[in-house]
């Protein structure tokens, strides 16, 4: 249950938030078409996102897209939960970026995911700035619609800087194009991408597990046996059409490192990368 709330409005919609929520709960959040940013002040908070688990102890964050049904925040053991809570609403960031929107909210250069969330930890500059928002809010005659435009810019040039800018940006780019693929064009749009088993799941909003059973549905093979097939696949035109260096056509193709892309090319054709080349040219 809802112990305590306090909130501002900005433009007739609810900008900031503090919760205060007694355990045992569950507290539903509806589907919305704005984003929010979570941070636990005290006590932790469980997040079944989608298909996802997640859990916030004190002083992490979580940014959410809002517009999936079904997520829910819950917690049967702790104390008093307190969590503050920022908005944000399209078409508030689109009046306050009347030139141009900030990086953060424009398109990423990989655009092909579901993803609609990802948890932020412990951050220095974060922590400052809630600690400013509680000035506010124990302050009320200090604040008026200035502050809270300087002050939902601020997490955003904040945010932006965090380890996680690339993701949120991917969450929030989402709130002007929001767009759902299917799971095949995810797997297709980032198959030579760098990323981790765990990181594609992410993309597709599922947990490992999921993930590994949608993939199996689809494709009728493990996600690391199909993609590296693939990758190898790539690699093998890749050595015949160009001049490229062995190292770039194993970074183009999604390998990490040189020793891992030869020894997987070795296992699958018997030969290296520089020798199938050469046998290619001979032929």
């Amino acid at each position: 249950m809802i112990g305590d709330h306090k909130r501002y409005d900005l433009f007739g919609k609810t900008l900031l938030e503090i919760l205060v929520l007694k355990p045992p709960f569950k507290f539903e959040m509806p589907a919305a078409e704005n984003a929010c940013f979570h941070y636990m002040l005290e006590s932790e908070m469980h997040y079944n996102i989608d298909e996802k688990q997640v859990k916030i102890s004190a002083n992490d964050s979580l940014l959410l897209n809002c517009r999936t049904v079904g997520n829910n925040m819950s917690n049967v053991t702790a104390n008093n939960n307190k969590v503050v809570i920022v908005h944000f609403h399209p078409d508030i960031l689109k009046k306050i970026y009347d030139r141009e929107m900030p990086t953060l909210l424009q398109q990423p250069k990989n655009p092909i995911s579901n993803k609609t969330s990802e948890r932020i930890n412990n951050d220095f500059l974060i922590q400052k700035y809630i600690e400013g928002l509680l000035f506010y809010f124990e302050n009320p005659s200090l604040v008026n619609e200035d502050i809270l435009v300087l002050k939902l810019k601020e997490i955003i040039i904040l945010l932006s800087q965090t380890k996680n800018a690339e993701a949120i940006q991917m969450i929030l780019s989402q709130l002007f194009s929001p767009t759902i693929y299917s799971f095949k064009q995810i797997i297709t749009a980032n198959l030579f991408s760098a990323i981790t088993l765990d990181e594609l799941a992410d993309y597709c909003n599922l947990s490992l597990s999921s993930f590994k059973r949608e993939f199996a549905k689809h494709y009728n093979d493990t996600p690391a046996n199909y993609i590296k097939t693939k990758r190898l696949e790539k690699a093998t035109e890749l050595l015949v059409v160009s001049n490229q260096r062995i190292t770039d056509i194993a970074f183009e193709c999604g390998f990490n490192d040189l020793a891992n892309f030869t020894k997987s090319f070795h296992d699958k054709y018997g030969v290296t990368p520089s020798n199938y080349r050469l046998n290619q040219i001979a032929k």
